[in-house]
């Protein structure tokens, strides 16, 4: 079975325990996640790989996935990277040491919510479970607002809250990953201030202990999506010192300038 047979289900509801999925092929490790998420009013479920998370995805989609990123037989950002052109379900991604800090930078990169580096205490994981969720029913509260505050425009280009949807001078759709939509939105919030890093980790939710250096990943990212050389930005420059600029005037369109 492959992941293309995601489907999408409701939100968890107050009144019922989220479902957490677990990707490890530990079973020592999976019974010791999964007893102690059970304990704490959470329903775990676990997968050992691709085959079996898909099938579980098939039959509901968990409220959250936690994903080993060193599984013996299979690639965890492989796997991180299908579920992202999936699913928006939040992940956390849990890696081998300290050390690890490219797999951590590249599974934020690639849309992870949050990370711990084994070992991890069991009280740290379900912390960052809950802000997780915390996070993601923030998320959806705040969705009717973004359809609300209509578009953004720029020299030419276009965003749209209502479906995250970029498009360049020529109308061109230019896809964007949930963290990318983060950082655009809190640089078209703040055009021509500069903004430094941690009010940048902030915007993107990523982990505050997490490198500078993920912001500056994310930030070449985008440079690559927004403009004509990179190398040369001109539209997200560096502030030495400070942090990042946005250096384009922003307009905002009404929203009923775009209802039919």
């Amino acid at each position: 079975m492959a992941l293309d047979q995601l489907e999408s289900s409701p939100s968890h509801a107050n009144h019922r325990p989220a479902r957490i999925c677990i990707v490890e092929d530990d079973p020592a490790m999976l019974r010791m996640i999964g007893d102690y998420l059970e304990q704490h009013n959470m329903r775990a479920i676990s997968a050992s790989g691709r085959q079996e998370m898909a099938g579980l995805f098939a039959a509901g989609e968990p409220d959250l996935v936690i994903l080993d990123l060193r599984l013996d037989q299979e690639d965890g950002l492989d796997l991180l990277r299908e579920i992202r052109t999936r699913s928006d379900v939040p992940v956390i991604i849990t890696t081998g040491d300290r050390r690890d800090e490219v797999d951590r930078v590249v599974g934020l990169e690639l849309g992870a919510d949050d990370y711990v580096t084994k070992p991890f205490s069991l009280r740290e994981l379900l912390a960052r479970i809950r802000a997780v969720l915390r996070r993601q029913e923030a998320g959806r509260a705040a969705s009717p607002r973004d359809v609300e505050r209509g578009r953004y425009r720029f020299g030419g280009w276009q965003l749209d809250p209502r479906d995250r949807r970029l498009t360049d001078p020529s109308g061109t759709e230019v896809p964007l990953t949930k963290g990318e939509y983060a950082l655009l939105t809190a640089f078209l919030d703040a055009p021509q201030r500069p903004l430094n890093r941690e009010q940048l980790l902030q915007a993107t939710r990523v982990h505050e202990d997490i490198f500078d250096r993920s912001i500056d990943v994310q930030i070449l990212r985008l440079r690559r999506k927004l403009e004509v050389d990179p190398s040369a930005p001109q539209i997200i420059r560096t502030e030495r010192g400070v942090g990042y600029v946005f250096t384009l005037s922003v307009e905002r369109l009404r929203r009923s300038v775009f209802q039919s």
